[in-house]
């Protein structure tokens, strides 16, 4: 059976950094891409970033120069680096694999991935 599974969370205080691991136990990486979601209490679930089958990252503006998100296709897994963090990253972090057709292209909206993770808590707070 598939598994996305999360990890990394943690709090940390405004300024700090924080690196979340996504483990995929399916298909190698270069046939999927993976997204990396967030959604705050009260808030609509929000992609932050992803990278495509051919590992192109795409980062939403909120993070762009903070957080870069790669991959290790040895290890099937996908690392988002969060630098600079900010109260308004705190959030659940979500990890999800998309069998893509698309090899440049990965997409922001939750609604095109097939599997998901369970969650990571990241607060950051003073």
């Amino acid at each position: 059976q598939l598994q996305v599974v999360e990890s990394g969370g943690g709090l940390v205080q405004p300024g700090g950094s924080l690196r979340l691991s996504c483990a995929t136990s399916g298909r190698p990486l270069d046939y999927v891409a993976i997204g990396w979601f967030r959604q705050a209490p009260g808030k609509e679930r929000e992609g932050v970033s992803c990278i495509s089958r051919s590992g192109r990252p795409t980062h939403v503006d909120s993070v762009k120069g903070r957080f870069t998100i790669s991959r290790d296709n040895s290890k099937n897994t996908v690392y988002l680096q969060m630098n600079s963090l900010k109260p308004e990253d705190t959030a659940v972090y979500y990890c999800a694999e998309d069998v893509a057709l698309s090899t440049s292209y990965c997409s922001s909206r939750g609604t095109e991935y097939d599997y998901w993770g369970q969650g990571t808590q990241v607060t950051v707070s003073s």
